[in-house]
């Protein structure tokens, strides 16, 4: 068998943030093959459970020892030996090791980490790029390059905020490729670099976990998209750019109300906050506009906003394929937000994707806020041809490492690439 697993082996690392996470490598015939699992700060309380040991004398708490020792000690001992390309069989494996409905016995990190290496082993195996082995399992010919959603302004938990719309992205839909795409991302980057300098001397820029410029002294979203647009007409790329906004409203809905600053909404106030904001911006997407469970409140926006706008869902799905399909059916949202940290295997979050395809949906694959160098997400957009791929400003190497990895793939590609553009929503 030339896909046989020869050995399993999971470490603790540091992600972006210099918290620990769980870094797995697979060693088959063709070699060794690592993986990284990223983490979250503004985590959804559906999401599968991120092992950590809460023992307070490492890494206050956060150390993941535990889904070391589960990888290790456990699933190794029932995955060595086995093919490699077997991604389905493997990854159920590990959900029965488990036995729980999210993952709280060995954790998602550890069985994601496994997982995510087994792709990266079964590629080779095949004598391809994981992007192309991933299309083979997902079911389709990858060719589509994804719309990069980058996060330029930090604000929320990212920017150690409290009761403040967390990300403001640009994505250059006008863009003729991938490359030229994240050169417009970057060249209005470093013109916001130069206004905030300007206004607020060196402290305003700053950046936050995610690379944006983290702006203590600006709280208004519209002085922040402002900036924004500012920047964007300097760089020379007026009207070829959109905006998405990630407000992750979880963390300012308060038994039933939303505060932003000093002001209070009812979920209705807030999808009319949003409509106000489209009609004044160029918003083509709004991420977790609502908390993860208002989902009267969902419906409404959908219903007020959904022929317009892209409204994805994030903590509100969790890339759980059960919560997606409770959302098609209550026509809740038209996109969902996928992190495959979220549900903690490969093969979940393919279904996941699926799921949403299926319905006419779009599928935006994401980073997290606790990055990696690992550029994994990079190919499974491709793979999946999903269209768009969000992971934070062209700033920091755990987020360039994505769009370094993208630029190598469309080279690739040749001729066969396509970049998603201005229909990055009907892929």
């Amino acid at each position: 068998m030339s896909g046989k697993i020869i050995k399993i082996k999971a470490r603790e690392v540091l992600d972006s943030r210099g918290n620990p996470t769980v870094e797995c490598d697979v060693v088959t015939e063709k070699g060794l093959f690592r993986a990284m699992v990223p983490r979250g700060a503004s985590a959804g309380q559906h999401e599968a459970l991120e092992l950590r040991d809460n023992d307070k004398s490492r890494y206050l708490g956060k150390g993941v020892l535990k889904a070391v020792d589960n990888v290790n000690k456990i699933i190794s001992k029932r995955i060595v030996g086995m093919d490699c390309t077997k991604q389905e069989e493997i990854d159920n494996l590990m959900i029965e090791l488990d036995g729980t409905e999210n993952k709280d016995r060995l954790g998602a990190n550890a069985i994601l980490s496994v997982s995510m290496a087994i792709t990266k082993a079964g590629a080779a195996d095949k004598n391809i790029p994981v992007y192309a082995y991933i299309g083979k399992l997902f079911g389709v010919n990858p060719s589509i390059l994804p719309v990069p959603m980058c996060n330029i302004i930090n604000g929320g938990k990212h920017a150690g905020q409290e009761n403040s719309i967390q990300e403001h992205m640009l994505m250059p839909t006008g863009a003729k490729s991938f490359r030229e795409g994240i050169r417009m991302i970057s060249e209005s980057y470093h013109h916001l670099a130069k206004l905030l300098k300007k206004r607020f001397g060196a402290g305003g820029t700053l950046i936050g976990d995610e690379g944006g410029f983290a702006l203590a002294e600006i709280t208004d979203v519209n002085e922040r998209l402002e900036l924004m647009m500012e920047a964007v007409k300097n760089a020379g790329y007026s009207g070829r750019m959109k905006i998405a906004l990630d407000p992750a409203s979880s963390e300012f809905f308060y038994d039933g109300i939303y505060k932003i600053g000093n002001k209070s909404y009812s979920g209705k106030e807030m999808v009319d906050f949003y409509a106000g904001l489209c009609r004044k911006y160029p918003i083509a997407s709004i991420e977790d506009g609502l908390a993860e469970d208002d989902w009267d409140s969902w419906v409404e926006m959908t219903k007020k906003l959904g022929s317009k706008i892209q409204i994805v869902g994030d903590d509100l799905f969790v890339t759980n394929t059960k919560r997606i399909e409770r959302g098609i059916k209550l026509n809740a949202a038209n996109s969902v937000l996928i992190k495959l940290n979220q549900i903690g295997s490969v093969t979940e979050t393919l279904n996941a994707i699926k799921i949403a395809h299926k319905n006419g949906w779009s599928a935006v694959v994401s980073h997290r806020s606790g990055e990696t160098e690992d550029s994994f997400i990079a190919d499974l957009a491709v793979g999946t041809n999903s269209g768009q791929i969000k992971t934070g400003a062209p700033a920091r190497s755990d987020r360039n490492a994505k769009y370094n990895q993208l630029i190598r793939i469309e080279e690739e590609l040749g001729s066969k690439a396509k970049y998603a553009g201005k229909n990055f929503r009907k892929i």
